[in-house]
């Protein structure tokens, strides 16, 4: 399928590893220059430059941590400065954060509303300029836990809560303006996050066997890979998209239906 992405521009937050790094690679594979940010800037070096290699597109890496409203302020604004233009921004900054109610800080609470709600606000804010001109479109990457929390699940499910209501609540708002907002769900997603617990129980077993036994209880019976977010964003910031807008779709191999 075309999906009409060539020479469009994109920014992609928390896009050194995982599913980030999977989106960037998607939107250059078809046809994006694609500008990436994270805060360890070795990784970050090391993913745009495979990425460049891999696409043949432009991949910007930016050093930002999207919890500094200026940091964040700056990555979209020297995104469009290096393209001449922003058609996409892809949220999807934040990483686990989950215990129980009782076992949460005021300070636990305040980082990762921090980075996964306001990171999400002030790049969007940012962008929206840009994306008015282009006609952009803006996704979220959230989780099925914004939904269905589960025990020991805060402050990481009430944060992706929010990003699920401010997605509905900015596709409303912009959509005078040609301005798409959807989010995409995340269930259980293989992830460099999964890789390292798998390091601190100390490698039992194989890394396969490890995702196996974490896919306990998911309908489909395994995890989900990155690039199979990565497909479906690509799709929902295309052209074949137009008519989506405040869209929340799971990628979670039917777990939340399964809660």
């Amino acid at each position: 399928m075309n999906l009409a992405l060539d020479g469009k521009a994109a920014a992609v937050t928390g896009g050194s590893e995982g599913v980030g790094r999977a989106i960037a690679a998607a939107l250059a594979q078809a046809g994006c220059n694609v500008a990436v940010c994270a805060r360890r800037r070795p990784a970050l070096d090391a993913a745009a430059a495979e990425l460049a290699r891999a696409s043949g597109r432009r991949v910007e890496p930016i050093v930002a941590d999207v919890a500094d409203a200026a940091d964040a302020h700056a990555f979209v604004t020297r995104t469009a400065d290096a393209f001449g233009r922003l058609d996409i921004l892809v949220n999807n900054a934040g990483g686990p954060g989950a215990h129980r109610f009782d076992g949460a800080s005021d300070e636990v609470w305040a980082a990762d509303l921090d980075v996964k709600l306001f990171g999400a606000i002030r790049c969007a804010r940012a962008a929206l300029p840009h994306l008015r001109r282009s006609g952009g479109s803006i996704v979220n990457i959230t989780s099925v836990g914004g939904r269905e929390p589960g025990r020991a699940s805060v402050p990481t499910s009430v944060s992706r809560a929010a990003g699920i209501a401010l997605t509905k609540a900015m596709a409303k708002d912009f959509a005078d303006d040609g301005v798409r907002v959807n989010t995409v769900m995340l269930g259980l997603i293989q992830s460099a996050q999964w890789r390292r617990r798998w390091e601190a129980a100390g490698r039992p077993g194989t890394l396969d066997e490890f995702y196996a036994h974490a896919a306990h209880g998911v309908p489909l019976g395994r995890l989900g890979r990155p690039a199979e977010v990565a497909d479906l964003v690509a799709f929902l910031v295309s052209a074949r998209a137009a008519y989506i807008t405040g869209a929340a779709i799971a990628v979670d191999g039917g777990l939340a239906n399964a809660l």
